[in-house]
């Protein structure tokens, strides 16, 4: 099948018919509201109603198209109803949907290529259908593994919306409340680096990552009992704002780690499976966690997540009770054999790699030309904008987040806010020609709100 298959169909984008959100998709969405509550925040922001989604694009059922630079919040990331892989779901829908955790022809091959390319000795499998399920199973994991009951993980991370993953995270933001009403016995938090708001410099002002490893080994002596089993992060924080560490910051954390006893728990439900341009975001630091979770893009948007150990741990997951009742079922895993076969076959990373370079040097050309953009971070298609009201204060522009979110919206962009940062991940098979076009929406809104604020 050829690595174009999606390109008929995204000429023209975006192709807008109506004012958006238009009056089908205000009476779908004022209709299901009745009903359905606790809906996300770019959904309360643009709340338009898609009906169809082919390659990079969307459409709403006011016929409007729209490009995709979300990928259904990081989940579609080789193209809405790619041929291959909703083909393969399809066949095993029609022949066999669900036999618990027995084993499938699909699911042996499945866990075959998974240990085939995923990193170093990671092959000890359990799937389950969402990410939190896989990060509360690595939690458990590690307790198994470590014998030990305490974690730790960072400011601004997002693990989940159970306990424990709740737990690992920012549990308050703006209005929105996990409701705990604590964090879970045992769960700790701590700063992480992030270049453009460091906690610790070095004498020339670039940020010092020494002393966020010193900080966590004087905090693993002093907060807690001495008993961690694991340090939980993300490789790349999504939900914070696409904010990248510094690159020593793994090997030295991986370090620490391994002079503790602790285990490093990597969550790449996010950022994992070509979305930085490597299978694992980890991979760009060379470091091997001890645990991993995946999902999200892992089945191309069919509800199918993983948590893998390493092989030296692998009795661990026979004593949690680690197998669920939709995990793993055929279904899924010809969802993610065909999303990880695509990705060899279309030469993804590199695609990612090479179109996530040239987005980012638009975006630093964006940030010398526009005084609200403080910062641009990004590696591969995970990227982000952050809007400040002032570069020497940074502090952040929440409002004008919300309004360069909604006016790229109506020019036919479906993308992600993050309150002053604005998050990117367009789906992984998108060329320069397109991730151009996104790109020309957004810095039109951000040249427009600048106006509307005075700036110009």
């Amino acid at each position: 099948m050829s690595k174009d298959w999606w390109k008929q169909t995204a000429k023209g984008v975006p192709h807008m018919v109506t004012e958006t959100p238009g009056p089908k998709s205000k009476t779908m969405h004022n209709n299901t509201i009745r009903y359905m509550r606790g809906l996300s925040g770019q959904v309360k922001l643009f709340p338009v109603c898609f009906e169809e989604g082919y390659g990079i694009t969307l459409t709403d059922v006011d016929g409007n198209k729209y490009l995709d630079f979300s990928s259904g919040i990081y989940v579609t990331s080789l193209g809405h109803a790619h041929p291959k892989i909703s083909g393969a779901i399809a066949h095993w829908a029609g022949k066999l949907m669900n036999a618990h955790d027995f084993t499938t022809p699909v699911k042996e091959k499945l866990l075959e290529k998974m240990a085939d390319v995923l990193p170093g000795n990671l092959n000890a499998v359990q799937l389950y259908s969402d990410g939190t399920s896989a990060v509360e199973a690595g939690i458990r994991a590690a307790r198994a593994i470590s014998d030990k009951h305490e974690f730790i993980s960072c400011y601004r991370d997002f693990h989940g919306k159970s306990m424990a993953a709740v737990s690992c995270a920012q549990m308050v933001r703006g209005d929105v409340h996990s409701y705990g009403p604590t964090r879970a016995p045992g769960f700790y938090m701590v700063p992480r680096p992030d270049p453009y708001h460091p906690l610790w410099t070095k004498a020339d002002g670039t940020i010092d990552t020494d002393m966020y490893i010193r900080f966590y080994e004087q905090f693993i002596q002093e907060g807690t009992v001495g008993n961690v089993a694991a340090f939980v992060l993300e490789p790349v924080q999504g939900w914070g704002g696409s904010i990248f560490p510094p690159d020593d910051y793994f090997p030295k954390l991986k370090k620490l780690c391994d002079e503790k006893g602790i285990l490093l728990f990597d969550d790449e439900v996010l950022a994992g499976m070509g979305r930085t341009g490597e299978w694992l975001c980890m991979d760009h630091w060379n470091v091997q966690p001890d645990i991993i979770t995946l999902g999200k893009s892992f089945g191309n948007g069919f509800p199918v997540t993983a948590m893998v150990v390493k092989e030296e741990y692998a009795d661990a997951l026979d004593k949690i009770s680690a197998s669920s009742s939709y995990g793993g079922n055929p279904m899924a895993c010809a969802a993610a054999l065909a999303s990880i076969e695509v990705l060899e076959e279309e030469d993804i990373l590199e695609n990612v790699r090479l179109v996530g370079a040239a987005i980012m040097k638009r975006l630093e050309t964006m940030k010398s030309q526009h005084p609200i953009i403080g910062d641009v971070k990004g590696k591969g298609f995970l990227l982000g904008i952050e809007l400040v009201k002032d570069r020497t204060t940074k502090e952040p522009f929440e409002e004008a987040g919300r309004l360069v979110y909604q006016k790229a919206f109506r020019k036919g962009l479906a993308w992600i806010p993050a309150g002053h940062i604005l998050r990117m991940s367009p789906p992984l098979i998108m060329d320069e020609k397109y991730a151009s076009t996104g790109l020309d929406l957004i810095e039109e809104s951000i040249a427009e709100v600048e106006k509307e604020f005075g700036y110009h």
